[in-house]
């Protein structure tokens, strides 16, 4: 083995050791290659000027802000234990490491039905000087100790006030006072290619920062339909999770929370989530111990050119309802499957991903007023929300074989299906080829209607399908999701 390998091999092994076995837990959430992937608050006194101040060489100033804010950012270190379904040894190396079978040997394998011990790092942001911290529900899951370590060298232990994990948002509370606080800013402000700046403790390295710019805004990745990330290239790494992401004025953004890696590190592509579902989640936890958030009761998928085209839209902008749930607020107010939802209160929805973040802070009983296109013309629909229900991005999946002139061969459905796909009508995809397999049509899809018109028998849809014209909307049911395909029939 060489020296340079060697020192890499140690280095690895001293994070490993003082890490301990639970990436998920202290580590930043990672989206792998196939799937990418609050109360009163205290202020520092900061500049309020929205470009922030400039370095001597035109350049952000973000020595200052580091200077002032890193104080305010916590190092967040967790123990508790795992039960063992197997032998475990060391998961974080490699079994043909020659340094496996030495610290194997020497700590021994846990045994199979025992307990791992599990230790965990991530970051936070004292938000308020009695001690409140914001940092990720991940971080902090499942932990049995939770310990704040301040830029002083001054260690709390932390009380875990509550946890959201749809949000990832949790809110710790140390015993403490007169404490350096973030001052939060605004992410609906912030602007694509604005530079950012991110301060926590990326694999224990505490107190670092790392730079960039902001990417895009509410994106939506796989399980968090429900927060629009702002995407940033900022560099950042297992530990950084909870971590503050300021703008240059100083300010609170978003909360450092996910990675696209192949590996577990940073490749170009992180993920935060904005500081107002945090504040949001943060007030309702301290209020009453849980966040709850508003719900409508439909899922829906984001809006293409081809959907566009196929429903008569002049942009591909929008949320595309591919399912409504029965007995929910939608369902009540007249929502149907095809509908489109332009806005709501008076806001334009571009991306499907800001639907479900602008329902979930209204409250329980609160009128959504939405814009709606059906059929080629728009529609006023009020919808008194609901509690919330995770709201599911469907995504179409790839295809297979077949015949005819959508290119599938169907049959009806057996009373057993139905009853085990929740449905009253439609027809199951046999086999897929031509324009339906293109469009991501597969056997085992249940075809439920094509441009709004509700399938009854196989009959029908052939009839439909003869007098269509060259686009068609297809809604299929696949598992226990609903998505409609735009299908090109030529």
């Amino acid at each position: 083995m060489n020296a340079k390998k060697l020192k890499l091999t140690v280095i690895a092994l001293s994070l490993a050791s003082a890490i301990g076995g639970a990436y998920s837990l202290g580590h930043l959430q990672t989206i792998g290659e196939a799937q990418a992937a609050t109360n009163s608050v205290q202020t520092v006194s900061t500049p309020a000027a929205s470009t922030g101040s400039l370095a001597t060489n035109g350049l952000p100033d973000m020595g200052t802000i580091v200077e002032r804010n890193g104080p305010a950012v916590v190092n967040i270190s967790v123990t508790g234990t795992r039960k063992t379904g197997a032998d475990v040894d060391f998961p974080q190396l490699d079994p043909n490491d020659p340094f496996y079978e030495f610290f194997r040997r020497f700590r021994g394998p846990l045994q199979r039905g025992g307990e791992a011990p599990v230790r965990g790092l991530g970051s936070g942001f004292i938000v308020s000087a009695d001690g409140t911290i914001l940092t990720n529900a991940h971080v902090v899951d499942g932990a049995d100790e939770v310990t704040v370590k301040l830029t002083d060298k001054r260690e709390f232990k932390a009380k875990v006030k509550g946890l959201d994990k749809t949000s990832d948002v949790a809110v710790l509370k140390i015993d403490a006072k007169n404490l350096p606080t973030v001052k939060i800013g605004s992410s609906t402000a912030t602007r694509v290619g604005e530079w950012v700046l991110a301060i926590g403790s990326p694999f224990g390295f505490e107190n670092s920062a790392s730079a960039g710019i902001v990417s895009a805004k509410s994106r939506s990745l796989p399980d968090g339909s429900y927060v629009p990330f702002i995407q940033t290239d900022v560099a950042v790494n297992p530990g950084n999770s909870g971590g503050p992401l300021f703008n240059m004025a100083g300010e609170v953004i978003g909360i450092n929370s996910q990675i696209y890696s192949r590996n577990g590190g940073y490749q170009g592509l992180s993920f935060a989530i904005p500081i107002e579902v945090a504040m949001n989640v943060e007030k309702q936890i301290l209020a009453t111990g849980k966040a709850q958030r508003g719900r409508m009761g439909v899922t829906i998928q984001e809006i293409n050119q081809s959907l566009a085209d196929t429903f008569g839209l002049k942009k591909p902008a929008g949320a595309l309802v591919n399912s409504v749930e029965k007995g929910s607020p939608a369902e009540k107010a007249g929502l149907e499957p095809g509908d489109v939802i332009l806005s709501i209160n008076g806001k334009e929805i571009i991306n499907s991903g800001e639907l479900p973040a602008a329902v979930a802070v209204m409250g329980a009983g609160d009128t959504a007023r939405l814009q709606v296109w059906r059929k080629g013309a728009n529609k006023d629909i009020e919808v008194k929300v609901g509690t919330f229900s995770d709201t599911k991005v469907a995504s179409a999946e790839t295809p297979e074989a077949a015949k005819g002139r959508l290119g599938v061969s169907v049959r009806a459905l057996t009373p057993e299906e139905r009853r085990q796909a929740d449905v009253s009508s439609g027809v199951l995809v046999q086999n897929a080829s031509g324009p339906a397999a293109k469009a991501g049509i597969q056997p085992g899809d249940i075809i439920l209607s094509v441009n709004g018109e509700r399938i009854t028998s196989v009959e029908q849809l052939k009839n439909l399908l003869s007098k269509a014209g060259k686009k068609v909307a297809i809604l299929i049911e696949r598992g226990d999701s609903r998505i409609f395909v735009p299908v090109d029939l030529g």
